[in-house]
């Protein structure tokens, strides 16, 4: 063993990267035209591994003070963020329960930023997470979620345009989409809302009310969305202009 790389080497092979990328392959390959139902002898791919991978070598190319969605966080909040979010267990709840878990939560990316050497940060969220993070519907739904989410947070800040995904990880993104939708955007008041999948045609009716807004984009756009980065989410509001109005003032999220 050599350091950290190799640790890094280990965690994924128990966190079974190896074993995503077949399985990513063989998944694509098995779904059906459009990309709307997997056959059910092929159970839902794992891409956290894959979106944590290319994050972590984003994090690395411009270094810690790059810009992100989030101003004024900088790429080393980002990495300082996902470090308490797996490796901190009194920090960790503080980043979605207000109140003193957040405040407490606050404190510890303070210190953390102030003194943890930026690149050690990212290798450290390289090698994946421990504990109950490793459990498979929390890779499949929130550390999905969270990793595809700010992967965006860093690529659109810095000139990126959305990226072409494979219809696999499309399905995963629009299950997730449809799982969380209705808490996501539970803010909303005074119409209803549907959002459509340009990828499949599918839609999804999220709340009700008197008129209604259709948020219309791929899966990762429509997700990004409905966390909260209206302003660079590649999606189309239609509707009432009262209604589009109300959406758009909306604050979604967690």
């Amino acid at each position: 063993m050599n350091g950290l790389t190799d640790l890094c080497e280990v965690v994924d092979v128990v966190i079974g990267v190896d074993a995503h990328v077949h399985t990513h392959s063989t998944a694509s390959a098995a779904m059906r035209a459009g990309g709307r139902d997997y056959p059910d002898r092929v159970s839902r791919p794992l891409f956290d591994a894959s979106e944590r991978a290319a994050l972590c070598d984003l994090l690395d190319e411009p270094g810690p003070e790059a810009p992100t969605v989030l101003s004024p966080w900088t790429t080393r909040d980002i990495a300082v963020h996902l470090f308490l979010r797996e490796h901190d267990s009194l920090a960790g709840p503080g980043l979605v329960v207000p109140g003193p878990w957040s405040r407490l939560a606050v404190r510890r990316h303070e210190n953390v930023a102030a003194t943890r050497e930026f690149g050690a940060l990212v290798e450290i969220v390289r090698c994946g997470p421990r504990g109950v993070f490793r459990l498979r519907w929390l890779r499949r739904v929130p550390n999905l979620n969270e990793l595809f989410v700010h992967h965006e947070d860093v690529r659109r800040a810095n000139g990126s345009s959305p990226r072409e995904l494979d219809a696999a990880m499309n399905h995963a993104l629009w299950e997730n989409v449809r799982g969380g939708a209705w808490v996501l955007a539970r803010r909303l008041r005074g119409c209803a809302l549907e959002l459509r999948n340009s990828s499949t045609g599918q839609t999804l009716r999220v709340r009700r009310g008197p008129m209604t807004v259709s948020v219309t984009g791929d899966p990762g756009e429509v997700l990004l969305y409905l966390f909260g980065r209206q302003r660079v989410a590649h999606v189309e509001l239609d509707g009432p202009p009262e209604g589009v109005q109300s959406v758009a003032a909306t604050r979604f999220g967690i």
